[in-house]
């Protein structure tokens, strides 16, 4: 029987990591990335600058969570949060791997307690 976690290697801030999600993650992860025009790994970059405490695996699992509800929530509450995205967007149109993170703003992301 296969897991349907899938494991894939990714360079951060110049060191290789290992990350383990589901198929519907990689590919939402991937969705929202192209949608903000930017990499993948720019966006994974950034999630990961700015996710404090705990793994990078919940981090973007988090993530993606939040910005699917952020789409169903009323138009006044999604677009406050597409503000916070400009410096990812604006990153990943320049090219760059990965944001720095003095151009990384805030993804949206909600404190879990």
């Amino acid at each position: 029987m296969t897991s349907p976690v899938i494991k894939r290697s990714i360079m951060l801030a110049g060191h290789k990591t290992s990350v383990s999600l589901e198929d519907a993650f990689w590919q939402s992860l991937k969705e929202i990335a192209h949608g903000r025009d930017m990499s993948g790994s720019a966006l994974i970059a950034a999630i990961d600058a700015q996710r404090g405490d705990g793994n990078l695996s919940s981090a973007i699992r988090l993530f993606v969570l939040d910005h699917y509800r952020s789409r169903a929530e009323p138009p006044t509450a999604a677009g406050a949060r597409e503000g916070d995205s400009k410096a990812l967007r604006e990153a990943g149109a320049a090219g760059r791997a990965s944001p720095e993170p003095d151009d990384v703003k805030p993804l949206g992301l909600r404190k879990w307690a």
